[in-house]
């Protein structure tokens, strides 16, 4: 959201902790030879991956790097010598917890080779375990010393471990210097929720519980936890994705008209729906479990680890008072989306009959797609040509690819690791958001609900289906 969000940075010296894991390979440095070949790198910059154990000579790790480009790039045939120079900054050093030397020699004398400009941006791609004492380890070794910070969720497991860790952030660096990255929130798409809303008169005067009826924040997964029961059966549904990336959406959402569109004006509104947010209802929300998660390997027979949740949240503002906010999210369902709907109130008075083809209950919706191919729509009902005057449902669409062909938009995580690049806060996490997010989800998961099964491949268990009264859910039953 900054209005200098395409100039060059600073030049930067990365220091990418997790080099060799999964997400470097898929994420990070596919996005940063994005960033490169769109010309929004610095001019001059330095990769340093490292790790516990070393990938071989730094030839071997800029093959793997390499090869990580070619399977997980956008796609398009990549220009050999672009490739050919963003590889030669990489190299390696082998760090850990407890000796951060020879990672902090490598990073000074890179910072010499670019000169007095150079920047440290340090990614922690570490698991949740090991993140704090890699935080200590970063300030003991000087390596934290000027440099912007960025952290992968889970920033916590509950409201205690969540202050620890802030405070040890805290220890070692500035808040200002920490980034708490949330991919969903660096999607064209959720940042389309504020421009549509505050640059349109169309929307931001029936942006309230006069006119809207319901918001439904539905994140579907269609694949289970693929290999992944270590993290998984310590963490479940509600850690991984509603104390983060739905009540996240919600902010969004929800928010009220900032004093200015910047990221310490967003963060003082999205904090305040936060606060806003009543103590969530024991009966309004739902667990789940897949069919066949026991029988996963390395999953306890017993486990009681929820793989779906649905709730419904309540915000006590004038703006939203008696408007129900439902999230959903679950592994192993029938498709995999990313949809946020806005579910209009009817008029009062029923002047046409029923639309053909529909129930005669289908309202306005206003629909965002938050995927890789994001789009943007809106239910109304519309007169059938013809001579007879009948009403059917008709969708505006606004398809952003047609909308504005050439411009291609950033991956998440690329346009996220711009924004750090840039030093704007806009679209990540403030500590206190963090901390009051855990405050509202303690509850539930002390008591917890009980937990229901449902196939895999469906759309949850049932009492999730009739969470949302008759209107329902609209995946799957209004596309």
């Amino acid at each position: 959201m900054s209005e200098h969000s395409d100039a060059r940075p600073d030049p930067q010296v990365f220091v990418l902790f997790g080099a060799t894991g999964d997400l470097a390979a898929r994420k990070l440095f596919p996005g940063l030879y994005r960033l490169g070949s769109e010309g929004l790198m610095p001019e001059d910059f330095r990769i340093i991956g490292s790790g516990r154990h070393s990938p071989g000579t730094d030839d071997e790790f800029r093959d793997h790097v390499r090869e990580a480009i070619g399977e997980h790039g956008d796609g398009d045939e990549l220009d050999a010598s672009t490739l050919d120079d963003f590889v030669g900054r990489i190299s390696f050093t082998v760090s850990s917890a407890d000796d951060g030397k020879d990672l902090a020699a490598a990073v000074e004398q890179a910072e010499k080779d670019l000169g007095e400009r150079a920047r440290r941006l340090v990614y922690l791609s570490v698991p949740p375990g090991a993140m704090q004492d890699m935080i200590g380890m970063l300030g003991e070794s000087g390596i934290a010393d000027g440099a912007r910070l960025i952290v992968e969720k889970p920033f916590g497991r509950d409201l205690e471990s969540a202050k620890e860790l802030n405070a040890t952030l805290h220890q070692v660096v500035d808040e200002d210097q920490v980034f708490r990255i949330d991919h969903f929130l660096g999607k064209e798409a959720a940042q389309n929720i504020l421009v549509l809303r505050f640059a349109n008169g169309l929307f931001e005067p029936a942006w309230n519980r006069e006119h809207i009826a319901y918001v439904q924040i539905d994140v579907p997964e269609d694949l289970g936890i693929e290999g992944r029961a270590g993290f998984y059966e310590s963490t479940g549904a509600m850690r991984d994705m509603i104390s983060t990336h739905l009540f996240q959406l919600l902010g969004f959402v929800a928010l009220e008209p900032p004093v200015h569109l910047d990221a310490d004006s967003l963060h003082v509104e999205r904090k305040k729906v936060f606060d806003a947010v009543a103590p969530v209802q024991a009966d309004r929300v739902v667990f789940g479990q897949y069919e066949g998660y026991r029988d996963e390997q390395d999953v306890d027979s017993g486990s009681d680890i929820e793989t779906f949740v649905a709730m419904e949240v309540r915000l006590n503002t004038w703006r939203w008072s008696h408007v129900p906010f439902f999230l959903r999210t679950g592994k192993a369902m029938a498709q995999s989306r990313r949809t946020i709907t806005v579910g209009f109130r009817e008029p009062p008075l029923h002047m046409f009959a029923t639309a053909a083809g529909s129930d005669g209950d289908v309202p306005n919706e206003l629909v965002f797609e938050l995927s890789d191919d994001p789009e943007v729509t809106i239910d109304v009902r519309a007169k059938q040509p013809g001579p007879a005057l009948e009403i059917s449902d008709a969708r505006w669409r606004l398809d952003f690819s047609e909308a504005f062909g050439g411009h291609d938009a950033l991956e998440a995580y690329e346009r996220l690791l711009h924004d750090v690049m840039q030093g704007d806060h806009t679209l990540f996490t403030r500590a206190d958001e963090v901390e009051r997010l855990w405050e509202l989800c303690d509850p539930v998961l002390a008591s917890r609900p009980e937990l229901h099964p449902y196939e895999q491949g469906s759309w949850g268990p049932k009492a999730a289906l009739e969470l949302t009264g008759r209107r329902g859910w609209r995946l799957p039953d209004h596309e």
